[in-house]
């Protein structure tokens, strides 16, 4: 049973460029993030999960492109696999299909633990960065998300019971967001 081939392309930022990922592949459709890989939460791969049947083939770059977590990579593999859809990653040169041998099921786990140490040096990295920038005065935090009348507002609506969510929306912050500004006092 011949089905689609279909792409799958993420980068982290959305400065990113996503054309030489499967550059040249002839593909009958193709999903894109522009997000992080450190969990599945991506529109466009959810998007693509529901979309593929039995019988489709899903090309993607390289493992850490589909995900950079061991855990999600090999549920996600295992998942399209019982579901009759084979995947491909490019540059490692791996196929993923229902008949799997215990080489290639081990690739998987060598290759997607790579991406995942290779996440953790990252965020490490990043600490440090910020430790040292943070000491010499250069780093000031992320800027607020809301300005002083912006969080009286809030509160005052917070206070008289309106929707959580609703106040989220409406004020484009998380509703973990919305209860820090709730719980500051004036003037923080």
């Amino acid at each position: 049973m011949n089905g689609q081939r279909v792409g799958y392309i993420r980068v982290s930022t959305l400065d990113q460029n996503t054309e030489r990922q499967l550059e040249g592949l002839e593909l009958d459709r193709i999903f894109s993030d522009k997000a992080s890989g450190k969990d599945t939460n991506r529109p466009q791969l959810e998007a693509m999960l529901t979309y593929v049947r039995e019988g489709d083939s899903i090309v993607v770059h390289s493992l850490d492109r589909l995900a950079r977590n061991l855990d999600d990579l090999r549920k996600i593999v295992q998942d399209l696999v019982k579901q009759g859809v084979k995947i491909e990653f490019i540059k490692e040169k791996l196929i993923f299909d229902v008949e799997n041998s215990p080489y290639t099921l081990l690739m998987l786990s060598v290759m997607g633990a790579f991406a995942e140490f290779e996440r953790a040096i990252i965020r490490e990295r990043q600490r440090e960065g910020i430790a040292l920038a943070k000491k010499k005065g250069k780093y000031t935090g992320r800027k607020p998300a809301l300005n002083q009348q912006q969080i009286e507002a809030l509160r005052q609506r917070f206070q008289n019971g309106e929707n959580r969510s609703a106040l989220a929306r409406d004020f484009g912050i998380s509703r973990e967001t919305l209860y820090k500004y709730s719980k500051l006092k004036v003037g923080d």
